[in-house]
């Protein structure tokens, strides 16, 4: 995506034009801020340096009027030199306003052609009497310097703005740049390209954005995965039972075989396997959705925990695994018994399916800070990292593993389940290590007085 449609999109237009906004206000503020402050500035310089001139012209006066005795016969050249070479014009008057420099006689007129540029008056005095006054006209345009100073803050406004609209441009390309990138990824994303990816490294708040987008979209590739998956391992699922039932029926109508107990004892269990299936489906749909209603109170997770391990134990011993509980301090927590009892049995028949004869099921319970903690822990063949990741999806099975009777679906009902009474379930294993399933869920409110009491 390039610089130009970048500054095409609407985003990257109003980005830049409210920058250069900004900036142009900024400069043109400062400019006029300058230019006053300059011209004020010059002004007093100049106006100092006029008064310092007729004072220096008025002392030179005062020294020739001394010298001559009075104003007949006084000499002002030297007077009048100072002023000229500031470029100005000396005019003298005594105390009765008769001009006795540069003539005498002209009066009025000649004071009044002086007025007309900027003039600066200073007193003759003699001996500490004021015998005149000298007047020095300074030419109106005799400020070069502040010519000089308004160029250069004019050009500096110029430099400036050229400043703004690169680091406006540059901004701007930084911010609009992912996310016009970001959209245009979108689009093919819905378009169904699924591996299109904005892989834009922005800084902040944008780049968190895109991240987010990126995760999002992996996450959506994973779930379409998970669900072409669950799709073919319910049909796979469904398929062995209905395929069964068909060929025995197939059999009784074509009387290939006879109607007698054992026959239909297996076209019957083959129905039980179906059924325990679609009964797995249905709890597990239930558990994801809203429609699960749980019926809250408060009761005892380890006496939960005690009647799920008595009615599963017969199980246990058939698979020829030894089993041990740690079940003795009270487990306070306001949740639905029926649904805990279900993930506790969920997670003991797990433990009978993938574990061998010999191994050994412990099941413990006990107060982790503000949550009661449950864990169900085997010495089973354990699962491989690889797997571990997968444990709680939906019929979800290791390859090793696809050979063992079961829906695949236990462990993901035990995860909504949990889910859905604010706590979290955990696996922790490895390869011919064992399997550890944790569950947490918060303490009851009403815990206080019985936290780390046996149970009766």
């Amino acid at each position: 995506m390039g610089e130009q449609s970048v500054f095409r999109s609407p985003l990257g237009r109003r980005l830049l034009a409210a920058f250069l906004l900004v900036a142009l206000s900024s400069v043109l503020m400062l400019t006029v801020a300058a230019l006053v402050a300059t011209d004020r500035g010059l002004t007093g310089a100049l106006r100092a340096d006029q008064e310092k001139i007729a004072g220096r012209a008025g002392t030179a006066i005062a020294t020739a009027y001394a010298a001559a005795g009075g104003w007949p016969g006084i000499d002002l050249d030297h007077a009048s030199d100072i002023a000229e070479a500031a470029g100005a014009r000396l005019v003298v008057f005594d105390m009765t306003g008769a001009m006795v420099w540069p003539g005498h006689g002209m009066g009025g007129r000649a004071m009044q052609s002086t007025v007309s540029a900027h003039t600066v008056q200073s007193p003759v005095e003699v001996d500490g009497a004021r015998v005149g006054t000298a007047r020095v006209s300074f030419p109106a345009n005799s400020s070069a310097a502040r010519q000089i100073a308004w160029s250069w803050v004019a050009g500096a406004a110029g430099v400036a703005l050229l400043a703004a609209l690169l680091v406006s441009g540059f901004v701007t390309r930084r911010l609009t740049r992912p996310l016009v990138r970001a959209a245009t990824a979108a689009r093919r994303f819905a378009a169904g390209e699924r591996d299109a990816r904005s892989g834009v490294d922005a800084p902040g708040e944008v780049g968190e954005v895109i991240r987010a987008f990126d995760a999002m979209a992996d996450e959506v590739v994973r779930t379409d995965v998970v669900r072409r998956r669950l799709a073919a391992d319910v049909a796979h699922e469904l398929r062995t039972p209905l395929a069964a039932l068909q060929a025995g029926l197939e059999e009784l109508r074509d009387g290939l075989s006879t109607p007698d107990a054992e026959r239909l004892g297996v076209l019957h269990d083959q129905a039980l396997r179906l059924g325990r299936v679609v009964a797995d489906l249905a709890d597990l749909s239930a558990a994801e959705s809203a429609a699960l209603s749980l019926r809250p109170i408060d009761t005892d997770l380890t006496r939960i925990a005690r009647a799920a391990l008595d009615a599963e134990r017969p199980h246990l011993d058939a698979a020829g695994l030894r089993v041990g509980a740690n079940l003795q301090v009270a487990l306070p927590v306001h949740a639905d018994p029926d649904r805990l009892h279900q993930s506790v049995t969920n997670l003991l028949t797990n433990a009978a399916r993938y574990c061998r004869p010999g191994d050994r099921v412990t099941i413990t319970g006990r107060v982790d800070g503000a949550e009661a903690m449950l864990a169900v822990a085997d010495t089973g063949p354990g699962i491989a990292a690889e797997d571990l990741p997968h444990v709680f999806d939906r019929l979800w099975r290791a390859e090793r593993n696809r050979d063992v009777a079961g829906s695949g679906i236990g462990l993901a009902i035990v995860r909504e389940l949990i889910s859905a009474h604010g706590g979290t379930v955990t696996a922790a294993s490895g390869v011919d290590a064992g399997t550890v399933i944790t569950v947490r869920l918060p303490l009851a409110s009403s815990r206080c007085g019985t936290i780390g009491r046996p149970t009766p």
